[in-house]
């Protein structure tokens, strides 16, 4: 049981990898709290996990809204008294729209969710960990944060940010006793697509350049064990890193 009295927040949880990281670390011992813009999929979660011995609560959130992160935390606190681990995984896609046909309203809304909604909710979170001195921070990335053409202009840049934002409050919070890393999943089998709508065929078509070197795809229980990983104790030495999980696509 390697997270046996925590307490974690997961964002997407309803799906995909969310779920899956949701699911485990409640098997693991923690006490999950999971978020979602779909409650009744969230609840579904949450009644599986109850229904193998386990405790959790689903929260309905929009990680773009300040005041739905507000509650996220404050729900999770009135439910078990503290948090312990926190994972950024909720995300959209954005058509592979390329910079030049990029409008305000796409890269606000993608920014919205895969950046500023993990801003906000480590920021909430840091106010907890800080007191006590101790948390873990895990940030579900992209290789599209490493490299510049896995999707659109406002995701590639909105996962870089993530990282960035990992890097910087791993670095500076390491003196406090909390940890942030974030995951770099290569192609992994979750819903995400479902946020894809009209793929811009430009953008589309640059990105499908590399596709055919990945060696397979992943599954969303595949990178829930490194999130689990950086969520442990295993991980006590790795901190303000990106771990890539992606069956070596990126590495050709």
């Amino acid at each position: 049981m390697k997270l046996s009295g925590k307490v974690a927040v997961v964002t997407g949880a309803a799906s995909g990898m969310g779920k899956s990281i949701a699911e485990l670390f409640a098997e693991e011992g923690a006490k999950v709290v999971l978020s979602d813009i779909d409650l009744e999929k969230t609840n579904s979660v949450v009644q599986d996990i109850k229904n193998k011995g386990g405790l959790a609560i689903a929260v309905e959130v929009n990680v773009a809204l300040e005041e739905d992160v507000q509650k996220l935390i404050d729900s999770a606190i009135q439910t078990f008294g503290t948090i312990d681990v926190l994972v950024n995984n909720a995300g959209i896609m954005d058509n592979f729209v390329p910079a030049s046909e990029l409008t305000d309203e796409v890269w606000e809304r993608v920014f919205a969710v895969n950046a500023t909604g993990p801003m906000r909710t480590t920021r909430k979170a840091l106010s907890i960990f800080t007191e006590k001195k101790s948390g873990i921070i895990v940030n579900i990335a992209s290789a599209g944060g490493l490299f510049g053409s896995r999707a659109g202009a406002a995701y590639t840049a909105s996962k870089h940010a993530v990282i960035g934002l990992t890097k910087n409050v791993g670095y500076q919070y390491a003196g406090l006793g909390i940890r942030c890393n974030a995951i770099a999943p290569g192609g992994v089998e979750t819903n995400i697509s479902n946020t894809l709508t009209s793929p811009n065929p430009f953008g589309l078509e640059r990105t499908q350049i590399g596709m055919g070197i990945m060696p397979r795809i992943g599954e969303s229980k595949e990178i829930a064990k490194v999130a689990l990983f950086l969520a442990s104790d295993e991980s006590s030495f790795v901190n303000g890193t990106t771990i890539t999980a992606d069956a070596g696509w990126t590495a050709y």
